[in-house]
Protein backbone atom coordinates (compact mmCIF):
# COMPACT_ATOMS: atom_id res chain seq x y z
CA UNK A 1 0.00 0.00 0.00
CA UNK A 2 1.36 3.13 -0.35
CA UNK A 3 1.64 4.76 2.71
CA UNK A 4 1.89 8.46 1.79
CA UNK A 5 -0.27 11.60 3.56
CA UNK A 6 0.42 14.88 2.28
CA UNK A 7 0.09 17.80 4.73
CA UNK A 8 -1.84 20.43 3.28
CA UNK A 9 -0.60 22.89 6.07
CA UNK A 10 -1.55 25.79 3.65
CA UNK A 11 -3.30 29.20 4.12
CA UNK A 12 -6.35 28.39 1.51
CA UNK A 13 -8.28 25.98 -0.84
CA UNK A 14 -6.83 27.04 -3.49
CA UNK A 15 -3.25 26.09 -3.13
CA UNK A 16 -4.76 23.18 -1.36
CA UNK A 17 -6.93 21.92 -4.66
CA UNK A 18 -3.14 23.10 -6.68
CA UNK A 19 -1.41 20.48 -4.54
CA UNK A 20 -4.13 17.81 -4.34
CA UNK A 21 -4.57 18.05 -8.32
CA UNK A 22 -0.62 17.67 -8.65
CA UNK A 23 0.21 14.93 -6.44
CA UNK A 24 -3.72 12.95 -6.65
CA UNK A 25 -2.76 8.76 -7.64
CA UNK A 26 1.23 9.59 -6.53
CA UNK A 27 0.08 9.70 -2.85
CA UNK A 28 -2.83 7.95 0.11
CA UNK A 29 -4.20 10.85 0.76
CA UNK A 30 -4.30 14.79 2.54
CA UNK A 31 -4.04 15.90 5.99
CA UNK A 32 -5.87 18.55 7.14
CA UNK A 33 -4.90 20.62 10.16
CA UNK A 34 -5.22 23.37 12.24
CA UNK A 35 -4.63 26.39 9.49
CA UNK A 36 -6.45 25.00 6.35
CA UNK A 37 -9.50 24.27 8.83
CA UNK A 38 -9.56 27.77 10.15
CA UNK A 39 -9.23 29.42 7.15
CA UNK A 40 -11.80 27.13 4.96
CA UNK A 41 -13.76 25.60 7.01
CA UNK A 42 -15.65 21.95 6.86
CA UNK A 43 -16.05 22.53 2.83
CA UNK A 44 -12.39 22.03 2.09
CA UNK A 45 -13.16 18.46 4.08
CA UNK A 46 -16.16 18.31 2.24
CA UNK A 47 -14.61 19.02 -1.23
CA UNK A 48 -12.20 16.45 -1.30
CA UNK A 49 -13.87 13.44 0.41
CA UNK A 50 -16.16 14.39 -2.57
CA UNK A 51 -13.49 13.83 -5.01
CA UNK A 52 -12.81 10.80 -3.66
CA UNK A 53 -9.72 11.41 -1.66
CA UNK A 54 -8.45 9.85 1.84
CA UNK A 55 -8.54 13.09 4.57
CA UNK A 56 -6.80 13.01 7.38
CA UNK A 57 -8.87 15.59 9.53
CA UNK A 58 -5.68 16.32 12.43
CA UNK A 59 -7.37 18.60 14.50
CA UNK A 60 -6.44 16.51 17.84
CA UNK A 61 -9.99 17.05 19.48
CA UNK A 62 -9.04 16.84 23.38
CA UNK A 63 -11.93 18.26 25.47
CA UNK A 64 -14.87 16.20 27.75
CA UNK A 65 -15.74 13.27 26.52
CA UNK A 66 -19.65 14.26 25.30
CA UNK A 67 -17.86 17.06 23.10
CA UNK A 68 -15.41 14.79 21.47
CA UNK A 69 -18.07 12.64 20.59
CA UNK A 70 -19.81 15.02 18.87
CA UNK A 71 -16.81 16.38 16.87
CA UNK A 72 -15.99 12.44 15.81
CA UNK A 73 -19.88 12.43 14.70
CA UNK A 74 -19.41 15.73 12.92
CA UNK A 75 -16.08 15.29 10.91
CA UNK A 76 -17.35 11.49 10.09
CA UNK A 77 -20.50 13.30 8.54
CA UNK A 78 -18.24 15.40 6.43
CA UNK A 79 -16.95 12.29 5.23
CA UNK A 80 -13.69 12.08 7.22
CA UNK A 81 -11.30 8.99 6.40
CA UNK A 82 -9.52 9.51 10.06
CA UNK A 83 -9.40 11.76 12.76
CA UNK A 84 -7.36 12.42 15.72
CA UNK A 85 -7.86 13.17 19.58
CA UNK A 86 -4.93 14.17 21.94
CA UNK A 87 -4.40 10.55 24.29
CA UNK A 88 -3.91 12.93 27.33
CA UNK A 89 -7.76 13.77 27.07
CA UNK A 90 -7.53 10.29 29.05
CA UNK A 91 -9.16 6.86 28.62
CA UNK A 92 -12.92 7.64 28.78
CA UNK A 93 -12.49 10.94 25.95
CA UNK A 94 -10.69 8.47 23.71
CA UNK A 95 -13.55 5.73 24.57
CA UNK A 96 -16.47 7.95 23.83
CA UNK A 97 -14.21 9.09 20.31
CA UNK A 98 -13.97 5.05 19.58
CA UNK A 99 -17.84 4.70 20.34
CA UNK A 100 -18.70 8.14 18.26
CA UNK A 101 -16.77 5.58 15.42
CA UNK A 102 -18.78 3.10 15.51
CA UNK A 103 -22.13 4.92 15.32
CA UNK A 104 -20.88 6.64 12.43
CA UNK A 105 -20.68 2.90 10.77
CA UNK A 106 -23.81 1.88 12.17
CA UNK A 107 -25.78 4.96 10.89
CA UNK A 108 -24.57 4.12 7.12
CA UNK A 109 -21.78 5.94 6.65
CA UNK A 110 -17.86 4.53 6.65
CA UNK A 111 -16.37 3.93 10.01
CA UNK A 112 -13.84 6.38 10.07
CA UNK A 113 -10.39 5.43 11.69
CA UNK A 114 -9.90 7.27 15.08
CA UNK A 115 -6.24 7.86 16.20
CA UNK A 116 -4.60 9.45 19.15
CA UNK A 117 -1.82 11.82 19.55
CA UNK A 118 0.82 10.87 21.86
CA UNK A 119 4.04 13.58 22.48
CA UNK A 120 4.06 16.25 19.45
CA UNK A 121 7.66 15.70 17.32
CA UNK A 122 8.41 19.11 19.03
CA UNK A 123 8.50 17.74 21.97
CA UNK A 124 11.84 16.97 23.78
CA UNK A 125 12.31 15.51 27.17
CA UNK A 126 13.01 19.07 28.78
CA UNK A 127 10.03 19.92 27.08
CA UNK A 128 7.93 17.24 28.94
CA UNK A 129 9.54 18.22 31.54
CA UNK A 130 8.50 21.74 31.81
CA UNK A 131 5.21 20.46 32.09
CA UNK A 132 5.48 18.29 34.76
CA UNK A 133 5.69 14.89 32.64
CA UNK A 134 9.38 13.57 33.78
CA UNK A 135 9.36 9.98 31.62
CA UNK A 136 11.38 10.16 28.67
CA UNK A 137 9.22 10.97 25.66
CA UNK A 138 9.91 7.26 24.43
CA UNK A 139 8.52 6.25 27.74
CA UNK A 140 5.67 9.01 27.42
CA UNK A 141 4.95 7.64 24.13
CA UNK A 142 4.09 3.70 24.75
CA UNK A 143 1.78 5.07 28.40
CA UNK A 144 -0.28 6.78 25.74
CA UNK A 145 -0.06 4.01 22.99
CA UNK A 146 -0.80 1.26 25.17
CA UNK A 147 -3.79 3.34 27.22
CA UNK A 148 -5.29 4.12 23.82
CA UNK A 149 -5.10 0.83 22.43
CA UNK A 150 -7.11 -0.16 25.76
CA UNK A 151 -9.54 2.57 25.16
CA UNK A 152 -10.56 1.24 20.84
CA UNK A 153 -8.70 3.64 19.40
CA UNK A 154 -7.14 2.24 15.84
CA UNK A 155 -4.08 3.86 16.48
CA UNK A 156 -1.69 6.37 17.40
CA UNK A 157 0.44 9.47 15.83
CA UNK A 158 3.59 9.20 17.05
CA UNK A 159 7.22 10.18 16.07
CA UNK A 160 9.10 7.88 13.99
CA UNK A 161 11.70 7.37 16.77
CA UNK A 162 9.50 5.70 18.90
CA UNK A 163 7.29 3.49 15.90
CA UNK A 164 9.23 0.75 16.95
CA UNK A 165 8.78 0.22 20.86
CA UNK A 166 4.58 1.08 19.92
CA UNK A 167 4.77 -1.86 17.43
CA UNK A 168 6.45 -4.36 19.87
CA UNK A 169 4.03 -2.94 22.83
CA UNK A 170 0.50 -2.74 20.27
CA UNK A 171 1.15 -5.19 18.05
CA UNK A 172 1.11 -5.52 13.88
CA UNK A 173 -2.38 -4.30 13.60
CA UNK A 174 -2.24 -1.23 15.36
CA UNK A 175 -1.78 1.47 13.39
CA UNK A 176 1.24 3.88 14.15
CA UNK A 177 0.66 7.42 11.72
CA UNK A 178 4.27 8.95 11.99
CA UNK A 179 5.02 13.21 11.67
CA UNK A 180 8.17 14.32 11.45
CA UNK A 181 9.89 12.68 8.02
CA UNK A 182 13.01 14.29 7.26
CA UNK A 183 16.16 13.19 5.70
CA UNK A 184 16.76 10.48 3.11
CA UNK A 185 14.30 11.55 -0.50
CA UNK A 186 12.46 14.06 2.09
CA UNK A 187 14.96 16.69 2.60
CA UNK A 188 14.17 20.05 4.05
CA UNK A 189 12.97 22.52 1.81
CA UNK A 190 12.28 25.05 3.96
CA UNK A 191 14.94 27.18 6.59
CA UNK A 192 12.28 26.63 9.74
CA UNK A 193 12.66 23.22 11.60
CA UNK A 194 10.19 22.75 14.05
CA UNK A 195 10.46 18.91 14.42
CA UNK A 196 12.77 17.45 17.12
CA UNK A 197 12.31 13.75 16.55
CA UNK A 198 12.57 13.09 13.43
CA UNK A 199 13.61 10.25 10.48
CA UNK A 200 13.89 9.30 7.01
CA UNK A 201 10.96 7.65 5.08
CA UNK A 202 12.90 4.57 4.82
CA UNK A 203 13.79 3.99 7.91
CA UNK A 204 10.89 5.29 9.28
CA UNK A 205 8.95 2.65 7.72
CA UNK A 206 11.52 0.06 8.32
CA UNK A 207 10.68 0.40 11.95
CA UNK A 208 6.82 -0.33 11.48
CA UNK A 209 5.14 3.36 10.39
CA UNK A 210 1.84 2.52 9.02
CA UNK A 211 1.30 5.96 7.46
CA UNK A 212 4.17 8.53 7.00
CA UNK A 213 3.12 12.26 7.16
CA UNK A 214 4.90 14.82 4.67
CA UNK A 215 4.67 18.25 4.33
CA UNK A 216 7.37 20.97 3.56
CA UNK A 217 9.68 18.50 1.79
CA UNK A 218 6.84 17.30 -1.15
CA UNK A 219 5.09 20.78 -0.65
CA UNK A 220 7.36 22.60 -0.79
CA UNK A 221 9.31 21.91 -3.34
CA UNK A 222 9.38 23.11 -6.83
CA UNK A 223 7.97 20.13 -8.62
CA UNK A 224 5.64 18.48 -5.89
CA UNK A 225 5.18 15.36 -8.27
CA UNK A 226 8.40 14.57 -8.02
CA UNK A 227 9.70 15.13 -4.81
CA UNK A 228 7.00 12.64 -3.85
CA UNK A 229 8.08 10.10 -6.55
CA UNK A 230 11.47 9.99 -4.99
CA UNK A 231 9.93 9.51 -1.87
CA UNK A 232 8.04 6.74 -3.15
CA UNK A 233 11.50 5.33 -4.46
CA UNK A 234 12.77 5.27 -1.47
CA UNK A 235 10.27 3.32 0.13
CA UNK A 236 10.12 0.67 -2.45
CA UNK A 237 14.01 0.27 -1.34
CA UNK A 238 12.62 -0.97 1.52
CA UNK A 239 10.66 -3.97 0.31
CA UNK A 240 8.18 -2.98 2.71
CA UNK A 241 6.20 -0.82 0.04
CA UNK A 242 3.44 -2.82 -1.80
CA UNK A 243 2.61 -1.85 -5.68
CA UNK A 244 -0.17 -4.72 -5.59
CA UNK A 245 -3.33 -2.20 -6.23
CA UNK A 246 -5.15 -5.48 -4.88
CA UNK A 247 -4.01 -4.93 -1.87
CA UNK A 248 -5.22 -2.67 0.87
CA UNK A 249 -4.01 0.74 0.40
CA UNK A 250 -4.01 3.14 -2.70
CA UNK A 251 -1.56 0.87 -4.75
CA UNK A 252 1.42 2.53 -7.26
CA UNK A 253 2.08 0.86 -10.32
Amino acid sequence: MNPILIALDVPSAAAALALTDALRGSVAGYKIGSQLFTAEGPSIVRTLAERGDKVFLDLKFHDISNTVAGAIESASHLGAWMMNVHASGGQAMMSAAAEAADRAATAGRPRPLVIAVTVLTSMSAEALASVGVHRSPAEQVVHLALMAKASGMDGVVASPQETTAIRDACGHDFLIVTPGIRGGSAEQTSGRQDQSRTMAPGDAMRAGASYLVVGRPITGASDPRSAAQAVIEELRGTGLFSTDPAKKGTGLS
